[in-house]
């Protein structure tokens, strides 16, 4: 029975397989596989006989290689971003960028702002990335920048060398071209400063906080110059208020990572402050010290009125959360402190370019102030010649004079009007 069912299922088969070989042509009778390897196109595949399409594949070696370049821009540019310390680096372009804007009085050169602040950026990028060339063996050992470029060894040390002396000279150029050479003498001691200084002080001494304090107050320093030639007292208080606010800023931070410190090798002052008092009392003192800055920027004619009190009120608020750090020495009080000190900053740049007076008002008072010197210096003088000037003033009071003489000196109008001499 079985055998019989085989045969009619063998039969039906060949019947219908010489059916349809009868209708098909004879290149369609063997699968291509079958077929030589010369008539294939794809030798090691199979072929079922489906036809061939024109296009390429998906993969093709030039999207490989596009997407392989991408990747390594990628890779490399997030290298260079976390060497530069870009956010760091950002708000030292921002304080060069209101330094700037403080020493350009009424007219704003805006493509020398961008130059400056570009030149800017390139150099601190360059510090910081051979800060991190310097520390690599104690930036392995600490939590907070095992990670970094160079202790991961996702960028090699000449690379980073490479990348570093080339921005530093290229941002120091750019300035010397663009601005002037004194802004480009600022940049270059700042890089040397911080990277051949600072950094090594770092393992030294705790005075490195200091140090790197003075390498803060450089860069506004180096606006004002690019924007006016020139360093004046006027341009010192944005550079003051940098130095007093790292050193509250830093202490907290410091007080922070006491222990990542101490293991990376480092010498920070908190760390022979094991009660944390004289480090407390250090961001107290400092902050106080930033309290009559807005009074000079008032008494200086670098601002309106209306900074004093904004500023004492802001000081006064950094200060009461360094007192709770002093009274408290606890982390949560030492964050705090910290949080203060990164609104500080921004809300007193602002406050600087808002209530800031033009260049005109600003040289009335230095004018001014030039004048009345002077002005005791003659005195001087014409005590002396007492009794010849008496007689001169006792002329001129009887003689009518013109109406022009009843005018001050323009644009000094803080000056006597000038005498008619018959």
């Amino acid at each position: 029975m079985w055998r019989r069912r085989s045969s009619l299922s063998l039969t039906l088969h060949q019947s219908l397989c010489s059916s349809t070989s009868s209708k098909l042509p004879n290149s369609q009778l063997r699968p291509s596989f079958f077929s030589s390897s010369s008539s294939s196109s794809a030798p090691n595949s199979l072929d079922l006989g489906f036809p061939k399409p024109d296009v390429a594949p998906p993969f093709s070696s030039s999207s490989v290689n596009i997407s392989s370049l991408a990747s390594i821009t990628r890779h490399y540019a997030r290298c260079y971003w976390q060497l530069s310390k870009a956010r760091l680096s950002m708000l030292v372009v921002a304080t060069s960028g209101t330094g700037f804007v403080l020493g350009s009085g009424s007219a704003i050169d805006f493509p020398g702002l961008c130059w400056t602040c570009a030149g800017t950026m390139m150099v601190a990028a360059s510090a910081s990335s051979l800060n991190q060339v310097f520390e690599i063996k104690n930036d392995a050992k600490m939590k907070r920048t095992r990670l970094r470029p160079l202790p991961s060894e996702r960028i090699s040390i000449p690379h980073a060398v490479t990348w570093a002396s080339t921005v530093g000279l290229a941002g120091t150029a750019l300035l010397a071209s663009k601005a002037n050479m004194l802004a480009a003498g600022l940049a270059a001691s700042n890089l040397i400063l911080y990277a051949f200084v600072y950094t090594p002080m770092k393992q030294i001494h705790p005075v490195n906080t200091w140090v790197g304090a003075v390498v803060g107050a450089i860069p506004p320093l180096l606006g004002w110059a690019a924007a006016s030639g020139q360093v004046s007292l006027n341009g010192m208080i944005l550079p003051a208020a940098l130095y007093f606010w790292q050193i509250p800023h830093f202490m907290a931070l410091a007080y922070m990572c006491r222990d990542d410190y101490a293991a990376g090798g480092f010498k920070m002052y908190s760390l022979a402050d094991a009660s944390g008092q004289r480090t407390a009392l250090v961001a107290l003192r400092n902050s106080l010290y930033l309290i009559p800055l807005g009074y000079l920027a008032y008494d200086w004619g670098v601002t309106s009125g209306w900074f004093c009190l904004e500023s004492s009120v802001l000081t006064l608020a950094i200060s009461a959360a360094a007192f709770s750090f002093y009274r408290d020495r606890t982390t949560q009080k030492a964050r705090r402190m910290f949080h203060a000190s990164l609104l500080y900053l921004p809300v007193f740049m602002t406050g600087l370019l808002v209530h800031r007076l033009p260049d005109n008002e600003q040289r009335i008072k230095e004018d001014n102030s030039v004048e009345i010197s002077s002005f005791l210096e003659t005195k001087d003088e014409e005590c002396e010649n007492f009794n010849e000037n008496e007689v001169m003033r006792s002329r001129v009071r009887k003689q009518a004079r013109a109406p022009v003489a009843y005018a001050s000196v323009a644009p000094f109008p803080f000056l006597p009007a000038p005498f008619t001499i018959p």
